[in-house]
């Protein structure tokens, strides 16, 4: 785990794999930092460079004072990418990461070959109920605000199991002001044009018991970018790559291979 430091913030992330390889870059959600992926990492395909990364404010990376805009979180994941020396790569994003993935997508075609959009969309909700959640961050704090976020993050099944605790103990640790920053951010997105525009191959995937970012929400995604998979995860909510790790790997595997996006034997 290494950080870069890009002058108005410094971003945690991970690069391993060969660095020669085909690169699979992940963007995490809203409230979590890059541990996000961990169940999945087991299930992939040996031979990849697999480059994770904390978007500001969250993580261990560096919080500078919000709000933050998309366009900025767009080229914070462009410049990592820039200096890192990835191009073409398959760019996996998940809720608010998936917006910043559609927005690179569009911006930086030589560094994004295809992509992965989960539980997100080209608008997340409404300007007024990003501002009511960020009023509530700003004057109750993120540890009053964890019980609502973990209905609409996860299934009854798992909500009700020992497994829900570190993560609603990720969200009560994330910087209240970088939480904030990026839900300023998600506010002020809407992608609807320059998302209807890619032309990659993208594969987009819902979970059904998602409270955030709803199946018909994420499947409207799908309909706008010609050739789009969609894929359903039963029993998962917004956070599927850590409900059903082993289901959600296997839809990725699955689309690197149709792409012809793996790497060596390790």
């Amino acid at each position: 785990m290494e950080c870069l430091d890009l002058g108005d913030v410094a971003l945690h992330y991970a690069d391993t794999g060969p660095r020669d390889a085909p690169a699979l870059v992940f963007a995490n959600s809203l409230g979590t930092d890059f541990r996000l992926w961990d169940g999945i990492l087991p299930h992939l395909p040996a031979g990849l460079r697999v480059v994770r990364y904390d978007k500001r404010g969250h993580g261990l990376s560096t919080c500078p004072p919000a709000p933050y805009s998309m366009g900025a979180l767009v080229h914070d994941a462009e410049r990592l990418l820039d200096a890192l020396g990835v191009r073409d790569c398959v760019f996996v994003g998940l809720s608010i990461g998936g917006m910043i993935a559609q927005g690179l997508a569009a911006k930086r075609l030589d560094q994004v070959r295809a992509v992965v959009l989960s539980n997100t969309a080209p608008k997340i909700g409404t300007r007024a109920m990003w501002e009511e959640r960020i009023a509530m961050v700003e004057t109750q704090g993120l540890q009053a605000m964890s019980g609502a976020i973990m209905e609409r993050w996860f299934s009854r099944d798992f909500r009700d199991s020992p497994a829900v605790t570190p993560w609603r103990r990720m969200v009560e640790v994330t910087p209240a002001e970088g939480y904030a920053g990026c839900s300023a951010a998600i506010a002020g997105t809407d992608f609807y044009t320059p998302t209807a525009a890619l032309r990659l191959p993208a594969l987009v995937i819902g979970g059904s018991e998602d409270g955030s970012t709803p199946p018909d929400l994420v499947r409207e995604l799908a309909d706008l970018i010609p050739g789009a998979r969609f894929e359903l995860i039963r029993g998962a909510g917004h956070l599927p790559c850590v409900e059903r790790p082993g289901d959600y790997a296997a839809l990725i595997n699955g689309f690197l291979a149709d792409i012809g996006h793996l790497g060596g034997a390790a």
